[in-house]
Order: structure tokens, then C-alpha cells, then sequence
């Protein structure tokens, strides 16, 4: 503990191939949806904050996006945001399925752990889908030949089971110091970058094929009403690739767009904890997934482009 404050804190990044349910066990640390969850690969594009505050110990986690070989602009955006994101953090926590063959993305974040002597926490998730758990021994002995990993914890980030154990290994590994982040902090997104990500993530859900992957979604208005009304007013613009695209996304007459609307306003009023009153449109930027300047305009705009 710091000898003033008593606190310690710990910034812990999460990383692995896509799927792994990085996200899903961002959220069952965090004990509340900070960041957005769906099947398809590639769900999470930027790093995404999650603070809990136990104790006196201060968790942040930081998630980031699968690493996958990348086929576009954005692709190679995402895999220069994951492999910055292990520079610069207290831990790892590598995230593998149960019972899964290693990954060569996961030799490669491997292989960084060890140029960086970086401390390092093996998560085998999804042990709820595992029918026989005694392959979990042998797979731990072949992660362990590979890496001296702090500590090996199996999740299940759906059902909840390891992740109290896994924070306590966490715990183990955190510093003396001042909270970076105030108590009841829950992620340091601005509240239009979290309004822009449920509507995506409504659209991943509803949408199939390639169009849920050129979506991108900017919130243009995000104000409380003056009138006492407790109303809070979003606009927000889905941007997608092509104009056969739209189509689908706005759907006949309207109902897909409607649809994603209706669920997108229902987590916004639980997270933000009033009433939402969203307005989407639907517009067409071409290619944008290779456009640096349109990555820079919905938010893909850190320094990793200059590399």
C-alpha cells in the first residue's frame, strides 16, 4: 500500500486473437457493460477502458482489439493499437479458449512478453463450453513451456466462475499508489464514443455478411433537454461502404433501422440512467476503411498511423 494514500492501483492490458471473449471478461471484472459484445470477429476496434475500484486497489483494464493479419487500413490501425497497448501497463492477460490449439497471434504477443520481460497472466475463458475439463491440464503444461506466466486462471466470463480468482491474482501484482481514476469511475469513454458503440454494437447483432464490419457510427448531438423533462436527445450517423449497404442497414420501410434504434435507446437509458430520444441516419462514405482521413474523422486518429 502507499504509505499516504494507502491505495494501490494496476493497469493490466487485455489482449489475444479475436473471439476469445476479451470484452465479455472486460465487463465481468468491471461488474457493469463497458464494453460492447458480440460473435462476430474483429467487435472491438479501439482500446477500451475499464476501471474497478476495490479496496484500496484500482483496476484498470484496457481492451483491445483481436489480432488477426489485417486487410485494410483500419485492420492495421487495430494491430498497431494491441501491440502498443502491451508497452506501457503493469500485466498482460493473455486470453486463450479452453481447450484450444495456441494461435500464432498469441505466439507473436508471446514473443513481445518476452523482448519486454513484461509480467504476464494466462486466462483459459469459456471453461463453461468445455464437456471435458481434464484437457485443461494439458493444455496449461503447453502454455507454460512457453512462458513463465504470473499465474494461470480458468473463466468463465459468461457464468462469472474464476473471475473473483482472477482479480485476486491481479491484486498480487498491483503497485503502490494514487488512484489514477475516481472511485466510482467505471471507463474513461466520453459518453458519446459509449452512445456511438451501442448503436454498432445493435448492428453487429442484426446485421450479417461483410455489412456490420463497414459500419462505423459518429453521435453528432448528445444534449440533456432544458425543460426539466430529464430527456436526453442523440443524433447519430451510421456510416457504412456502399449504397447497397444502406439498403440493407435502413431495411424495408425502415425496420431494420428502427429495430436497431429501439434496442440501441433501451441500453442507453440503462447505462446513462435517463430517458433517450435517438434519431439515426444512414449515410455512404465510400471505402472509408481505407481512408486515412476518414479513419481520423470517426476517432481512428492516434499516432499509430504514422508508423
Amino acid at each position: 500500500m502507499d504509505e499516504k494514500t494507502g491505495t494501490k492501483s494496476i493497469f493490466v492490458s487485455i489482449v489475444g486473437r479475436p473471439n476469445v471473449g476479451k470484452s465479455s471478461l472486460l465487463n465481468a471484472m468491471v461488474g457493469t457493460k463497458v464494453a460492447i459484445v458480440s460473435g462476430k470477429p474483429q467487435t472491438t476496434r479501439t482500446r477500451v477502458t475499464g476501471i474497478l475500484t476495490k479496496g484500496g486497489t484500482q483496476f484498470v483494464f484496457i481492451d483491445t482489439p483481436g489480432l488477426l493479419r489485417p486487410r485494410n487500413r483500419l485492420g492495421e490501425y487495430m494491430v498497431r493499437s494491441v501491440l502498443s497497448s502491451v508497452a506501457g501497463v503493469d500485466v498482460c492477460l493473455l486470453v486463450e479458449e479452453a481447450g484450444k490449439e495456441i494461435s500464432p497471434s498469441s505466439l507473436e504477443l508471446i514473443g513481445k512478453f518476452r523482448e519486454m520481460k513484461m509480467p504476464a497472466v494466462l486466462v483459459l475463458n469459456k471453461i463453461d463450453l468445455l464437456p471435458d475439463k481434464s484437457v485443461l491440464m494439458g493444455q496449461i503444461s503447453k502454455m507454460a513451456a512457453l512462458y513463465d506466466f504470473s499465474a494461470v486462471v480458468p473463466v468463465s466470463a459468461v457464468t462469472g466462475s474464476g473471475v473473483g480468482d482472477l482479480t485476486a491474482e491481479l491484486g498480487k501484482l498491483a503497485l503502490p499508489g494514487e488512484h489514477f481514476f475516481d472511485d466510482d469511475a467505471l471507463t474513461d469513454q466520453p459518453e458519446r464514443v459509449i452512445a456511438g458503440e451501442i448503436v454498432r454494437e445493435k448492428l453487429l447483432h442484426l446485421l450479417s455478411a461483410e455489412v456490420p464490419h463497414g459500419v462505423a457510427v459518429c453521435v453528432d448531438h448528445m444534449d440533456e433537454r432544458d425543460d426539466g423533462s430529464g430527456i436526453t436527445d442523440i443524433s447519430a450517423t451510421i456510416y457504412c461502404e456502399k449504397e447497397s449497404h444502406k439498403a440493407i442497414v435502413i431495411g424495408k420501410k425502415g425496420s431494420m433501422l428502427k429495430k436497431a434504434g429501439t434496442l440501441a435507446r433501451s441500453d442507453m437509458e440503462r447505462f446513462f440512467g435517463c430517458r433517450v430520444n435517438l434519431q439515426l441516419w444512414v449515410r455512404v462514405k465510400e471505402d472509408w476503411r481505407n481512408r486515412e482521413s476518414a479513419l481520423r474523422s470517426f476517432g481512428y486518429d492516434r499516432s499509430d498511423f504514422n508508423g
